[in-house]
């Protein structure tokens, strides 16, 4: 029998955290986050990462285990989200993916096979050599050459990517999108359920830029310059996240404070709607549209328990709350 598996994904700012409390409570779950930025100590506002007091008492993995400069990538996820599944398992519990990086969520579900093709690092080192040069859009239009599937799922700025896509095309001669397309229709790895939380889009995006107010409330530039002192710079994969590269660029005088807000807005916004364009795309996704339950939080977890006993993912007789 296939191990359950349950994933709570969806847009920035949808209301992913708190609905994730409430799933794990009901039928005896732990979280672990499917964020690429959570993963970081000490970059707690940008990240909107959850508080201790807002858990619950809900065990959450995942979160603040490396530091700002350590690289965070795909391959490294999966060993670490493999590693607390299995302790979720031997806990008697079930663990629930819960974050927005539908990429990272992609290779834990149909268990992505993300083989080096040999360990000649060279063509990677001039890739970056190349970069550093040229600029990321450079190295992206490379991209759109020999893999444009690719270069529209990847954002330029995504260096590291970037430079994974072309290595793999320079390796194999095979375009790494027919790669991920032929693994991601392999078989789920688990029986699952894929709930993808939505809100309409005028509704999202005000949330959006409200929470981006309500960081820099709470200290976001203060965070940010306690990382720069410490020598975290836009090189550093934890340093390229929304609401870190924007205040570093203003900090290092290339907006102003006004441009810089308006920029983290924006590529916020732009964030959400790729999300939601990603999530699309997946099969078997079971999407919770909150308008259409009234925004009542309590009818959508009835709804959410409701599918999860239909594909029995959870006895009818639940398990002792957390």
């Amino acid at each position: 029998m296939k191990k359950p598996l349950v994933i709570l994904t969806g847009p920035t700012a949808v209301g992913k955290t708190a609905l994730s409390i409430h799933l794990a409570k009901a039928i005896g779950g732990e979280i672990i986050s499917a964020d690429s930025m959570q993963v970081y100590r000490g970059m707690d506002i940008g990240s909107a990462k959850i508080r201790t007091e807002e858990m619950d008492g809900v065990p959450h993995h995942l979160i603040d285990v490396l530091d700002p400069e350590e690289e965070f990538h795909v391959v490294r996820f999966q060993k670490m989200v493999k590693e607390a599944m299995e302790r979720i398992y031997r806990n008697g519990h079930i663990p629930i993916l819960t974050g927005g990086t539908g990429f990272y969520i992609q290779a834990i579900l149909y268990d992505i096979d993300f083989t080096e093709n040999g360990e000649d690092t060279s063509y990677r080192e001039s890739l970056e050599a190349l970069a550093e040069e040229k600029g990321a859009e450079h190295l992206h239009e490379m991209l759109k050459n020999v893999d444009p599937v690719s270069a529209e799922e990847i954002h330029a700025n995504n260096v590291k990517r970037v430079i994974r896509a072309l290595e793999y095309f320079q390796q194999t001669g095979e375009p790494i999108s027919i790669h991920n397309q032929r693994e991601r229709e392999k078989e789920a790895a688990y029986n699952s359920a894929y709930f993808v939380l939505n809100a309409p889009r005028p509704l999202l995006y005000e949330r959006i830029d409200r929470r981006v107010d309500e960081m820099l409330e709470n200290g976001l530039v203060e965070e940010v310059k306690r990382l720069r002192e410490r020598g975290c710079t836009r090189e550093l994969v934890s340093m390229q996240g929304l609401g870190y590269k924007e205040i570093l660029a203003w900090l290092d005088g290339e907006t102003s404070y006004e441009e810089a807000v308006e920029i983290l807005k924006r590529d916020t916004r732009h964030f959400a709607k790729r999300q939601i364009t990603w999530f699309k795309r997946e099969r078997d996704v079971i999407w919770i549209n909150k308008d259409a339950f009234a925004y009542d939080e309590k009818k959508i977890l009835e709804a959410m328990l409701l599918e999860l006993k239909n594909r029995k993912i959870f006895p009818e007789e639940r398990p002792e709350c957390i």
